[in-house]
C-alpha cells in the first residue's frame, strides 16, 4: 500500500452493470482504497463514445455504474465520484496536449496497433473503422489524470501504457514549457488470479460467462448452478485449484471458510450441486444488501444526481486550478 497522502485516480467505463469478475479486479480494490486514501474516481463516459452510439445507453450505463460504487461501500467523504463529461477543463486539457504529443507515440498505442492488425488479418484499409476517438483516446486518458494531480493511478497490466503515456505527454509539455505537471505513477493492481466465467474461460461479456455482482438473487442462483464442471461423482475428491465454484468462492469468504470449503472438495462426499449452493449461499450473503442498495438508488436518479453533481464540484475546484496554469504557461492568459 501506498502512503495515505497520495492521490489517487481511476477511471470506469460505463458499459453496464459490472460482473463479478470487475468487482473482484477493480472495483472492489478502489472501494478499499476509498477508504483510506484521497481518490478521484470518475465514469468514463466521453471514452464511451468510442463504441457506444447511443446517449440513452451511455445515460443509463453511466447511473448504473455510480449505483454500483455507491452501493458497494465507496467512501464519499474521500472519493471524489463525478461523471467525466461534467468537467470542462478535461476538454480543453486534451486539445491543448495534442500539441506537445508526437503522432509516433499515439502510433504505438495498444488499442490503435489492435484495431490495425484485426484490419490486416481481415485484409482491410490499414485504419478502417478506427475513428479519431479511439487513435487520440491516450491522450484524453492522459488529460484525466493529469488534470487532477494524480500521483498513483491503480491499473491493470494490459493498461500500464496508458499512464505511461501521460507521463511522456506531461515530460513534453514540461520540457517545453516548464514544472506545470506532476508524473504520475502506475500501480498495478494486486494479483487475484483469473476470475473464472460460467465456462472456465475468464470472465468476460465478450464470452457471454458473466454473473452480474447485483443480479437479482433468482438470476444469481441460476447463473452459479450453470457453472460447468467435470464429471466426477460426488464420492470423488476433486480439485479446488481447477474448480470454478471453488475459485469464484474465494473471493467472498473468510480464509476458515476457504481452508473448510477446499478441504471438503479433497476429501471427496460433495457433489457440485451442493457445492455450487454454498457458493451462491455465500455470495448472496456478501452481495445482497448492497445489492438492495442499488436497486434503491436505481429508482432514485435524483440522489445520483445529487452524488456526480457533488463530485464534478469539488473535481472542478481542482481542474480549474490545473487548467488556468496551463493556459497560462502556453498562451499567456491569466
Amino acid at each position: 500500500m501506498f502512503d495515505s497522502d497520495k492521490v489517487v485516480l481511476t477511471g470506469i467505463k460505463p458499459t453496464g452493470m459490472p460482473h463479478i469478475g470487475n468487482y473482484v479486479g477493480a472495483l472492489k480494490p478502489m472501494i478499499e482504497l476509498s477508504q483510506t486514501h484521497k481518490t478521484y474516481m470518475f465514469i468514463a463516459d466521453l471514452h464511451s463514445l468510442n463504441t457506444i452510439h447511443d446517449a440513452n445507453t451511455i445515460r443509463e450505463n453511466t447511473y448504473a455504474m455510480a449505483a454500483t460504487m455507491v452501493a458497494g461501500g465507496l467512501n464519499l467523504n474521500n472519493a471524489v465520484l463525478f461523471r467525466q463529461s461534467d468537467i470542462v477543463p478535461v476538454y480543453q486539457l486534451a486539445t491543448l496536449l495534442m500539441n506537445v504529443t508526437p503522432k509516433g507515440l499515439m502510433n504505438r498505442a495498444h488499442s490503435y496497433k489492435a484495431a490495425v492488425d484485426r484490419n490486416a488479418a481481415a485484409g482491410l484499409d490499414t485504419d478502417a473503422g478506427v475513428n479519431m476517438g479511439l487513435y487520440t483516446y491516450p491522450i484524453l486518458m492522459a488529460a484525466d489524470i493529469l488534470l487532477y494531480g494524480a500521483d498513483i493511478v491503480p491499473v491493470g497490466a494490459d493498461q500500464k501504457q496508458h499512464v505511461e503515456f501521460a507521463r511522456d505527454i506531461a515530460g513534453y509539455f514540461n520540457n517545453a514549457y516548464g514544472d506545470v505537471f506532476r508524473l504520475p505513477e502506475p500501480v498495478i493492481g494486486r494479483d487475484n488470479g483469473l476470475i473464472p466465467g460460467l465456462d472456465g474461460r475468464k470472465m468476460s461479456k465478450s464470452y457471454d460467462n458473466t454473473i452480474a455482482i447485483f443480479a437479482p438473487e433468482n438470476e444469481l442462483k441460476r447463473k452459479i448452478m450453470r457453472i460447468i464442471t467435470d464429471s466426477k461423482t460426488p464420492d470423488e475428491p476433486k480439485n479446488p485449484d481447477e474448480s470454478t465454484i471453488f475459485q469464484l468462492y474465494k473471493h467472498f469468504a473468510t480464509d476458515s471458510e476457504i481452508a473448510e470449503f477446499r478441504e471438503m472438495f479433497l476429501r471427496g462426499g460433495m457433489g457440485y450441486g451442493t457445492a455450487k449452493t454454498r457458493l451462491f449461499d455465500r455470495v448472496n450473503s456478501v452481495l445482497g444488501t448492497p445489492r438492495s442498495e442499488y436497486e434503491r438508488l436505481m429508482q432514485n436518479r435524483a440522489e445520483l444526481d445529487a452524488i456526480l453533481a457533488d463530485g464534478a464540484a469539488r473535481a472542478r475546484v481542482v481542474a480549474d486550478k490545473t487548467i488556468a496554469r496551463v493556459k497560462r504557461a502556453m498562451l499567456g492568459l491569466n
